[in-house]
């Protein structure tokens, strides 16, 4: 796709972050709404409170706090686009913001278009227009939008009204936070995922000694995994204090 091609970001996804790799229930049934919304034929019984998503709707405003995983599910989107042979693509506005709103130029030939943190843009108008403009132009070529942000559409700090009336016409779906069983699961889980075994005295003891912040504990599940593969050792808890540098209490 040329669009793709002429993006100067680093486009590729994460390959550990997939729908089934999205562990705890607390927010599958977005998780499924958001499956069919990409792929209706195959996931049709996609179900909140009996109301099936009508395929009608072409864009979908994302929001909670840090750490609910709004990233991981935009790049399973794009996972689960990608295996069905659909174009798409996920940019963050941590990196869009500093570059020029022509990258969004063209983006609307797409089939499957997710925007990252848009709470990012505030104070700027040009990216807002250029948002406003391509959420047009994508609903003109009946493909899907798929944007986050860390706060509802009344409470984002944008300036720009037509943006947010935008953002309020698909679907808008809250993450809520996992609950620390469900965080102790999607860690193990993605440490299997990558070929390690992470005993539950081991979860328990991260989660006693370090933030619970799921960005922030991946963070740590990568550094051990490194270490692990280095070292040939397995991940023990004299082990996690070793590569984390966590002391005695």
């Amino acid at each position: 796709m040329k669009a793709i091609n002429q993006l100067p970001l680093a486009v590729q996804l994460p390959d550990d972050e997939t729908f089934s790799s999205y562990f705890g229930q607390t927010n599958q049934v977005i998780v499924s709404q958001l499956k069919q919304l990409i792929l209706p034929i195959k996931f049709p019984n996609a179900v909140n409170h009996g109301a099936i998503i009508q395929p009608k709707i072409k864009s979908v405003y994302m929001f909670g706090q840090s750490g609910v995983g709004k990233s991981h599910l935009l790049h399973a989107c794009c996972a689960l686009a990608s295996d069905e042979n659909k174009s798409s693509v996920c940019l963050s506005f941590s990196e869009l913001k500093h570059l020029s709103v022509e990258l969004l130029e063209g983006l609307e030939q797409i089939d499957i278009v997710c925007l990252d943190d848009i709470q990012l843009i505030q104070g700027n108008a040009l990216w807002q227009q250029a948002v406003f403009d391509l959420f047009n132009r994508m609903i003109e070529q009946d493909h899907l939008l798929i944007i986050s942000g860390d706060q509802s559409v009344q409470q984002l700090p944008l300036t720009l009204p037509d943006l947010k009336s935008r953002l309020s016409w698909g679907m808008i779906a809250q993450l809520k936070p996992l609950t620390d069983e469900e965080k102790m699961q999607a860690l193990q889980g993605r440490a299997k995922q990558r070929g390690l075994v992470l005993q539950d005295d081991a979860v328990k003891f991260l989660f006693n000694r370090l933030s619970r912040e799921m960005t922030n504990l991946i963070a740590c599940l990568e550094k051990l995994d490194q270490a692990s593969i280095r070292e040939q050792r397995k991940i023990t808890i004299p082990f996690i204090k070793e590569v984390l540098g966590i002391k005695p209490i």
